[in-house]
């Protein structure tokens, strides 16, 4: 399945949904409006493109809309990155991983990690 392009704006709301679903519309709007300077009939317009793209399925629970997810975070962060590779760095990860490692501020922990993770990739590449 094809995942839809999620604008930043719509990440906000989608990371709510997926921490929290299933979640009604004033949940999302009260968690919302504390962060953002996001008006109800903003939160319920990104409520309604997520629902168009596909993104979000809802069921009504009487008079209010109960949200869920109809795509993972990780099957969408996988095709965001993908898309972010695709057009930033021509598909090309070594300039990508390059860039994000001499911009980062790494902890030791940090960096063990991604030693471990290049062994890995180095072993099973082997």
């Amino acid at each position: 399945m094809d995942r839809p392009d999620i604008s930043n704006a719509e990440w906000q709301v989608m990371n709510i949904i997926w921490d929290t679903q299933p979640t009604t519309a004033s949940e999302i709007i009260k968690q919302l409006t504390q962060t953002t300077e996001w008006t109800p009939a903003t939160i319920r317009t990104f409520l309604h493109r997520l629902v168009k793209k596909g993104a979000l399925n809802f069921e009504e629970d009487g008079n209010r809309y109960l949200y869920r997810a109809a795509i993972t975070r990780h099957s969408t962060v996988k095709h965001a990155s993908r898309s972010f590779l695709t057009s930033v760095f021509d598909g090309q990860s070594g300039p990508l991983l390059t860039h994000f490692v001499k911009a980062s501020q790494l902890s030791a922990e940090d960096i063990q990690k991604l030693k471990s993770l290049l062994e890995q990739k180095e072993s099973k590449d082997d």
